[in-house]
Order: structure tokens, then sequence, then C-alpha cells
């Protein structure tokens, strides 16, 4: 394990809100970040040191960006993972691999039952002839989500019953998929851990999310007693798939309370929308955690340090009706830089703590 001194730079791919978090939690650390992101004018620049605009499969340009930095991560898993090859020796955290695990649905679910996580019933669609044939064997009411690109609802569609099926084929641009049945849930909750270099593995409280068209609306803590009760599962199985990644860095797994044990929905190799609370709620937050696992540095306490948490996301023009929550007590605002309000686009987010 190798600890990266004050004044190393951070390379983060992506550049994002997640990038502009982990940038300033590097910052009071020492550490200074450089950002690999195709926008000309991405978020997580407005907070780092330096920006180098470029494709995420151009090999040149990842060649000079990581010989320019002392450690790689990433902020966003929808990266092409072969031009990787190109950040040659500079170490990379999480490895490639969880990234490979991360970007699919398919490979993702083979990987969760094989570590023995429970999922909903589930088909690989690879062409509208499968389709039919998933339907026949998973039933419905059932989700066709594409098996890559798909987040904040993106690139899914429901199928009530088989008539749908085409309209559905049409919804995701008929693109190789998964087809997922509905499943009854008590709750949904993420799992949000971090792993150092030196396998030390810790997790934060489990928020209780809530979703509205897709994307994250709410996230709170503690969660209901249903959530608590599965945890013991939930985290052996991520104590599992973190060794067998040999994984470093922050993580959020997914999962649905049902009546008797969790169903794995779905990882992401990253800090996580989920676990944003954590920056005011917790000891240490997912970003400064994730920050020091890359960089060698000892992990920091995820203990909760207040009475409840909850984070609620600010989407599209949500961002115009912060006003009053700088009179709030105990409420905390992060707005995200973003210049267009669009439908669906995270703009920001307000933490209320109860003390």
């Amino acid at each position: 394990m190798k600890t990266l001194a004050p004044g190393s730079i951070i390379g983060i791919i992506g550049g994002g809100q997640l990038g502009r978090m982990l940038a300033l939690a590097a910052a009071p650390l020492g550490y200074r970040v450089h950002i690999f992101a195709p926008e000309p004018d991405p978020c997580a620049g407005d907070v780092s040191w330096r920006v180098t605009q470029a494709e995420y499969d151009d090999t040149a340009a990842l060649a000079a960006f990581a010989a320019e930095v002392d450690v790689i991560t990433f902020e966003f898993e929808n990266v092409p993972v072969a031009p990787l090859a190109a950040l040659g020796d500079t170490p990379v955290f999480p490895p490639t691999k969880a990234l490979e695990v991360g970007q699919d649905r398919v490979t993702e679910k083979t990987f969760a039952a094989k570590f023995g996580a429970r999922t909903a019933p589930w088909a690989p669609v690879a062409d509208r002839a499968a389709l039919d044939a998933a339907i026949a064997k998973i039933g419905t009411p059932a989700i066709l989500k594409s098996a890559r690109f798909g987040y904040d609802g993106k690139g899914q569609a429901l199928v009530n019953t088989p008539e749908d099926a085409d309209a559905a084929w049409e919804a995701i641009n008929g693109q190789p998929a998964i087809l997922e049945a509905k499943v009854a849930f008590k709750a949904e909750f993420s799992l949000i851990g971090v792993r150092g270099q030196n396998g030390a593995l810790m997790f934060y409280d489990p928020p209780q999310n809530v979703h509205k068209n897709g994307v994250l609306a709410t996230s709170t803590v503690p969660a209901d007693p249903i959530i608590k009760e599965q945890l013991v599962a939930a985290r052996a199985f991520a104590r599992r798939m973190s060794e067998a990644l040999d994984y470093v860095g922050a993580f959020a797994i997914e999962f649905f309370a049902t009546a008797d044990a969790p169903l794995f929905n779905e990882m992401a190799p990253r800090v996580h929308n989920s676990g944003h609370w954590t920056i005011e709620g917790a000891e240490t937050s997912q970003f400064e955690n994730h920050i020091r696992a890359i960089c060698g540095l000892p992990l920091g306490s995820t203990a909760l340090v207040a009475r409840g948490v909850q984070m609620t996301n600010l989407i599209g023009d949500d961002v115009h009706r912060w006003g009053n929550v700088l009179m709030e007590r105990n409420a905390h605002l992060h707005l995200y830089g973003k210049a267009e309000a669009r439908d669906g686009r995270k703009m920001g987010h307000i933490t209320r703590v109860e003390r």
C-alpha cells in the first residue's frame, strides 16, 4: 500500500457532480484534482486544479492524463474499458474489473448471483425475438432495462402485458437489454461501503430511498426496521463482492427489502447519490473516505452524527425553488453549478439534519 503525500494529484475520469464533491473532499487533505471529461465545461471543473477535455476513448489523451497524475479514479462508470489500457502503470482505483461488472446489467446480475445475492427473476434480451421469449419465461408485469448506459430511469420501459413488447422495445431504442420481473417489496435501500487498499471494509448506516419517475428523490437515515433486519445478509454479500474484485474506494449496492430477504438491484462502483447525506450526517463523508482509500490513508469513521438525516434531490426546475432553504436551521444546500435545468437532471441537493 502506497500513501500519497499532500500535494499529489488525483485524476478523476468524469466531470459531473460526483467528481465535484470528490474534488471538494480532496482539497482539505492537501490533494489537487485533475478532471478528464468530454464536456467543454464540466461542473467538477469549477473546483478542480485542471481539466482535460477529451472523449473517454481517446487513448492519446488518456495516456497524457495518466502521466500527469499520481492515482486515477472514476465518478462515472459508463466509460469504455478497453481504452483505459492507455493509463499504463498509474494506479487505478477501483479496478477496471469493477467497471466491467457495474456497467452491464447482464454481467452485473450474473456476478451478483455467483456471490450469493438474490435477484428478481430476469432474462437477457439480445434482440426483439428474445424479448418475446423472455416474456414467456419471466411473465408480466416486468421492466425492460437496457443492458448498458441506463441510469436515473433512462433506458427502461414497463411491460404490463405481452402486447406492450413492441412499444417497450422501441422505447429503449432496440438495444441489448434484460427483462426483469416486477417484485413486491417493502422498501428500497442502499448499502454504502468503502474499502481501503489494506482490505479494511466499513459501512455507513443504510439510507432508505424513494424514487420518482426513476430518479432518486430522497434518502433517509435511519431506515425502517425491515431494512435493518436485512443488513446482515446485504453486508455479507458486499464483503464477498468487494474481496472478489479487490475493490478499493467507495461503492453502493441498491437492494429491495422484501418480506424475507434483500434482493440485489444494482451496484455502483463509485460514490453514490444516496450517500450524499454523509457530508453532513456522518463523521467522514463517502467522498472523503473514497479519497482516503485511493490515496492509501486510513479510513475515517462512518458513524452517524445526528438523530436522523434526509437528503432531497433538486431535479430539473426544482433548483429554482431553494431560496427558503437558507433560512432553515440544520438544512444544507448543495448546488452543482449546472447551467441547464433539464427534466430529470440532478441540479443539486438539500440535506436536513435532525440534531
